[in-house]
């Protein structure tokens, strides 16, 4: 059922929701969330949308870490590296 629910409506929902084209998916890792089939599917579509891996069940659901991570990740790869603070913002604006 939770495969149907991603395949079939997963799409539609983040252009929705994340209609300036940053899709970030995340879910809690439940039992079912992480199942075989689902972690696959989710793999196989990785490329569309960027997916959060929660440690299982989970109460920590907080997402700015990874938000930091990628974030610096993306200032990290930027050539020239930011040199001012309006280099900084702009490079964190195109991320």
């Amino acid at each position: 059922m939770y495969l149907i629910i991603l395949s079939d409506h997963l799409y539609s929902f983040m252009s929705i929701v994340h209609s300036d084209g940053l899709e970030q998916f995340q879910q809690d890792n439940a039992t079912l969330h992480a199942s075989r089939v689902a972690t696959k599917w989710l793999q196989e579509h990785s490329s569309d949308f960027r997916h959060f891996h929660w440690p299982p069940k989970s109460p920590e659901m907080n997402i700015i870490e990874d938000i930091r991570d990628a974030l610096l990740h993306a200032v990290e790869k930027r050539s020239p590296p930011p040199r001012t603070s309006m280099d900084l913002l702009n490079a964190l604006q195109d991320s």
